[in-house]
């Protein structure tokens, strides 16, 4: 009897470490490219597309994520929501639509270059008028692979401010 119940141990011991086993086997690479690329993808459709749900941000963003936009950082996904709040009323109508989206070998970065159009409501500072804006951009993401998946952490974006800028500058006359 003992040496059955040894027996029977012994083989739910294998089950269990088999089945573990199955479940922490680590993605294929294009699997772990194709999550981190649909985690971008799914971010810009639900933060920066009309109707706008920054409760999103908090299913994809982690705790302590850090925007380098312009050379400033704004850490922390409750700092980075006020401050996609605060964009979107400036740029009011905001629609964001990728033209590239790729990741890094380890899909530990994804890059995806970018045109957002929408409407002046005080952009860079200048007079909102209501007029029509459409900017390019390029960002970084760093990717952190949680046991929930991946998740972003940190991104770097550059956009085409500048042109913008000199874009509503001219149209006042200037």
């Amino acid at each position: 009897m003992i040496g059955s119940f040894k027996l029977f141990c012994g083989v739910v011991g294998m089950l269990l470490l088999t089945s573990s086993t199955l479940a922490a086997q680590p993605l294929d690479d294009a699997k772990r490219r194709q999550l981190a690329e649909d985690l971008v993808a799914e971010f810009w459709e639900r933060v920066w597309s009309p109707q706008s749900d920054l409760s999103a941000i908090d299913d994809l963003v982690v705790e302590d994520f850090v925007l380098t936009s312009a050379g400033r950082k704004v850490i922390g996904r409750e700092a980075f929501t006020v401050w996609v709040k605060n964009f979107q009323g400036k740029a009011k109508g905001v629609k964001l639509k990728a033209f590239e989206t790729f990741s890094n070998f380890d899909a530990s970065r994804v890059t995806s270059r970018w045109q957002a159009k929408g409407f002046n409501n005080g952009v860079l500072g200048l007079e909102p008028d209501g007029r029509a804006i459409s900017f390019t951009g390029i960002a970084i993401w760093e990717i952190r692979w949680t046991p929930d998946g991946p998740r972003l952490a940190q991104n770097w974006v550059e956009r085409s401010a500048w042109e913008l800028y000199q874009q509503l500058k001219k149209s006042d006359g200037e």
